[in-house]
């Protein structure tokens, strides 16, 4: 432990002289399994015992409808996706004088993009945040890096549990050092004691214990363990490995019990299997103690160098454990100074050759072992929680020299729009058998218009957009499915239009239903994480990317850049797909020079339909390659296309699809169609992300508001009751159908807003 920390603890006051009252801990917590879960509950105790006067309740994050079967301690239940739960707890919180909130921040526990809804609860609270970083990645992505930024920025100080930790915060984020505290990995206080005094209760007497333990997925790298125990049974047939632990919860849901049963397969083919002992259940503390005691050495053999906090690691070293690990980078710091072995990455021969180094030189040992037990003395729960209460009362220290007023006037051009919370009955009620029913009569589906291809490629975008919040839509193998049906290899398209009867109405799609289907298809590629989904999107898009090629359609090509763009954010050495990538772009480019002049600053001679996406193939696409005579063109275009589509009184008139505008004749006003708010909502946030002007955030937040009723007849299309869109605005009423474009439309919209809501405040 360092000196700053040690100074910090030595000067801790006494308990009784804590002068907080009541304080909040979020973040998971038991029984939910996961290590982040553990953690908050173990320093709720803590504190708890430290302070006996210190009220401290928790506020734990559901990732299931039905939530868990919580402690009394547990006050309030975050719902993991859904942002109003967010804005709830702000209120609990605020109304309950909580003196202080402690979060417990892992990216993955919170909804939106890179656990972005924490920062909705995070931007309204009126009480100092102390906020403990279990993860600092040292190569984050654009989300990552602008969540954990401004989480840093809201709190009053800053948590985390290594050496490198307090470098990677300060070196990559920008926090202050004044304003972080290294506190380490909570422990509890465990003997040092020989081991043979507890293998008896598992039946391991006389046998030498290995034991990695965890919630199992296949990063932890137990193969590699595995593969090494034929050569250390050679010298020491007594050795057993014991694997503790479910498999993790996520890793179960998508991926059943595969990791463990090809573990199970290996040592039965390595003819370990009577040396290899696996206790699927997630353990109490009390039996997980037992474990670590019985054990004589302990392995993580994790294959992911970027760990940063490791609360078995800290466990088993505090214990007394000879520990076996891979360099990550928690292990690195924790096991210096000959605390122990460290082993290359999936290396079993190297994993090998250090169990039997130690197991030969028991010396050598159980001097290690002594090593780790004394240098992790600090790190038991009463210490760890009494420097959190140090870190508590810094927090207010420094909130009372700068507080933050109990009400900031927010003008509304200052605030961000309000979002309507996300609702998809009607979604689901559009959905049939066969994908997703292209129209509807009012509320009701409209069976004889049966399914498009069109609508079917957008519910899929929309399902990945969900996903990427923790929400997996049931339904998407259902749209790529009907993708699937529709596509015609003997022709190399997609068919678009299908009755109810599910016969096809048409001998080929139009390009521009083909491009839309390459767009979603990209974007399952690209961002979605079901397996099942990627493999049978990957083989559509290799059979239906060459007709591309060939298309003259400018939203045929602009929807295929956008589809295209994704896919090659996952997969960038595909050399096919980026040729055609430049060859698209290119076109559209010299189709803007061709046709634009000082007056007309577009593609085409017409502005149409899905008029924004051509700005947007563009400015995507020119951010991607670092081509800025492309992003230039597309926000150009983009500018021009928000200015004509903006009214005198401030609101969006989108082109209406009544005849359309062509140049230099009359322009039609009505009927203005859901999607093309959509559009101008999506390009004008790329085009916030590719420039960082807020200007074009405005512009989004002008399109979304379409929806709302800022327009021309002063009526929302939303339909808050069943969570459907109307399908458009004539001159003199809205239409009351409902269908699966406009409801998508809307969708799409507000997830989108929703991001961009999340990442960045305003």
């Amino acid at each position: 432990m360092s000196s700053a920390v040690q100074t910090a603890f030595a000067q801790l006051p006494p308990p009784a002289a804590v002068s907080l009252k009541k304080i909040a801990v979020v973040g998971n917590y038991l029984p939910r399994q996961c290590g982040i879960a553990t953690f908050t509950t173990h320093l709720c105790e803590a504190l708890a015992a430290v302070a006996p006067d210190l009220a401290v309740i928790a506020i734990p994050v559901n990732d299931r409808p039905e939530g868990y079967d919580y402690p009394q301690r547990v006050r309030f239940e975050l719902e993991q996706n859904e942002i109003a739960s967010y804005r709830s707890a702000t209120d609990f919180l605020n109304i309950n004088n909580i003196d202080l909130v402690c979060l417990q921040h892992e990216y993955g526990i919170f909804g939106g993009p890179a656990g972005s809804h924490i920062l909705a609860m995070l931007r309204e609270l009126r009480m100092p945040v102390v906020t403990t970083l279990h993860t600092v990645l040292r190569e984050p992505d654009e989300n990552q890096r602008r969540v954990l930024a401004e989480i840093a920025q809201l709190s009053d100080r800053v948590v985390v549990m290594t050496r490198r930790g307090v470098e990677f915060a300060r070196d990559i984020y920008g926090i202050p050092e004044e304003k972080i505290d290294f506190i380490p990995h909570g422990i509890p206080d465990m003997p040092f004691v020989d081991p043979n005094f507890h293998k008896d209760q598992f039946g391991l007497q006389g046998k030498t214990v290995l034991l990695t333990f965890g919630l199992l997925s296949p990063n932890k790298g137990i193969e590699h363990v595995i593969r090494a125990l034929p050569e250390v049974l050679e010298r020491h047939p007594n050795l057993v490995y014991v694997v503790l632990g479910a498999t993790h919860p996520h890793v179960r849901l998508h991926h059943g019990e595969s990791y463990r049963y090809s573990l199970e397969r290996l040592a039965r083919q390595l003819d370990v299997d009577r040396n290899v002992v696996f206790h699927n259940r997630f353990v109490s503390e009390e039996e997980l103690l037992d474990f670590i005691g019985a054990a004589d050495i302990y392995i993580t053999p994790y294959l992911n160098p970027a760990q940063i906090t490791s609360g078995t690691l800290a466990y088993s070293a505090g214990a007394g454990k000879a520990v076996i690990s891979t360099p990550y980078w928690h292990a690195e710091e924790l096991l210096a100074d000959g605390r122990g072995v460290l082993v290359p990455f999936a290396d079993p021969h190297a994993i090998a050759q250090a169990l039997l180094r130690l197991l030969d030189n028991e010396a050598e040992r159980h001097a290690m072992r002594k090593r780790a037990y004394l240098a992790c003395r600090d790190m038991i729960w009463p210490n760890v929680a009494a420097m959190y209460l140090r870190s508590f009362e810094r927090a207010r220290e420094d909130r009372s020299r700068k507080p933050r007023p109990a009400f900031t006037a927010v003008t509304l051009r200052e605030r961000a729009v309000e979002l309507p919370a996300p609702r998809h009955d009607h979604l689901r009620t559009l959905t049939g058998p066969a994908g997703i029913f292209q129209h509807a009569i009012h509320t009701v589906p409209n069976y004889s218009e049966g399914y498009t291809t069109d609508d079917n490629a957008r519910a899929l975008v929309l399902s990945v957009m969900l996903e990427r919040r923790g929400l997996e839509w049931p339904y998407a193998p259902r749209y790529l499915g009907f993708l699937h049906h529709a596509f015609d290899r003997s022709t190399g398209r997609f068919h678009n239009w299908m009755g109810f009867d599910h016969r096809w109405l048409d001998e080929v799609g139009s390009e521009d239903c083909h491009g839309r289907a390459i767009w979603a298809l990209g974007v399952v590629l690209g961002s979605s994480s079901r397996d099942g989904l990627r493999g049978a999107a990957g083989q559509l898009m290799e059979a239906a990317l060459p007709a591309v090629g060939k298309f003259t359609s400018p939203r045929a090509w602009a929807y295929a850049l956008l589809g295209l763009n994704e896919y090659l954010r996952r997969f960038p050495g595909d050399r096919a797909a980026q040729a055609l990538r430049e060859d698209l772009a290119g076109r559209l480019m010299r189709l803007y020079e061709i046709v634009r002049t000082p007056d007309w600053l577009w593609f085409e001679d017409i502005l149409a339909y899905c008029n924004a996406r051509l700005s947007q193939a563009l400015i995507v696409t020119g951010r991607m390659l670092n081509r800025s005579d492309w992003l230039e063109a597309g926000l150009e275009s983009l500018d021009w296309l928000a200015r004509v589509q903006t009214a005198e009184g401030g609101h969006l008139v989108p082109i209406g699809s009544n005849g359309f505008w062509r140049r230099g004749q009359e322009r039609a006003r009505f009927d203005q169609q859901p999607v093309e708010a959509h559009t101008m909502v999506s390009a004008c946030l790329d085009a916030w992300r590719a420039t960082g002007d807020e200007r074009w955030r405005t512009e989004a937040r002008r399109a979304f508001d379409w929806f709302l009723g800022r327009n021309d007849l002063g009526l929302p299309l939303y339909d808050a009751a069943t969570g459907g869109c109307r399908d458009g605005l004539h001159p003199d009423r809205v239409n009351q159908n409902e269908g699966a474009e406009s409801t998508l439309s809307f969708h799409f919209a507000l997830e989108e807003m929703h991001h961009a809501g999340d990442i960045i405040g305003s």
